[in-house]
Formats: structure tokens, sequence, C-alpha cells
């Protein structure tokens, strides 16, 4: 059984009940999602604009990730199901979402631990790189690794 039932990076705006559905599995007692969105700030000051790129092995990355996720947090017997995430690319807006992630495990504490490690891991080591324009018209570059 493929626990990753979807990984993708994308230019248009993602679906939150997508994600859900990936993740939907009848042995499932509890599902933990993370959803991030684009503030109007960082670092104490005022965010205009910003820029997601990706590298094109990003996706790879992130399928690669994930499996270190589910085999690292099914370790005890209690297994991750299903695990899914979506990373948006592109110019987005204040507001939009730019991750999605989720983990569907036969109980809460393994979904938690599962989702809280997949977002950590996704921002740690797929190469995804933020580019936010501050308000007074400098910018800077956020890598993801």
């Amino acid at each position: 059984m493929d626990h990753i039932t979807l990984a993708g990076i994308r230019a248009t705006p993602l679906s939150v009940d997508e994600v859900i559905d990936a993740v939907g599995e009848p042995r499932v007692g509890g599902t933990a999602f993370f959803i991030g969105t684009v503030r109007d700030h960082d670092h104490g000051r005022g965010v205009s604009a910003l820029t997601y790129s990706a590298h094109p092995s990003a996706e790879a990355e992130m399928r690669r990730v994930m499996e270190k996720v589910v085999a690292d947090t099914s370790e005890d017997g209690r297994p991750v199901w299903k695990v899914a995430a979506l990373h948006r690319v592109g110019e987005l807006r204040i507001g939009d979402i730019a991750v999605v992630v989720a983990a569907a495990a036969e109980h809460r504490e393994e979904a938690f631990a599962a989702c809280r490690r997949l977002i950590d891991d996704i921002k740690a080591e797929v190469p995804i790189w933020k580019h936010q324009v501050f308000d007074e018209g400098d910018a800077e570059w956020v890598g993801a690794c």
C-alpha cells in the first residue's frame, strides 16, 4: 500500500478538500492537517508581495521526505496510514494558501506527530524558496533548505 496519496508542487490555488479526500481511509481514527497561509508581515515588517520558487527536484524530494516521515512515525506498530502534501509556487497574495499537509493514522497521537514532522521536514529539506517584498520596497529570499 502506498502511504503517500498526494505529493505535489502547483502553480494554481491549492484545494484543502483535495488533501482531505486524499487521506480518507476506513482504518483512520485521526487526521491532522496543517494549512500555511501568506501573512502580511514577517520579522515585524509589512509584506507587500510574495513569490515561491521550487527546484525541479522539489516534488521528488517532497516524496522522499514523506516516505521517511511515514517510516519513522510508524515504528511503534501504530502506523500512519496516509500522508498528503501540496505546496504552491508562483506569485501569491496575502491570505493565499501556500502549503497544505495532512497525516492520517489509527490514533490522533500518531496523526499529530506525523503532520508536525511532515511540515517541519518539508520546510527544512525540500528545495522551495520564498521571495518576499517588504512594504518599504526591499526584498529577501528565504530558503527552505
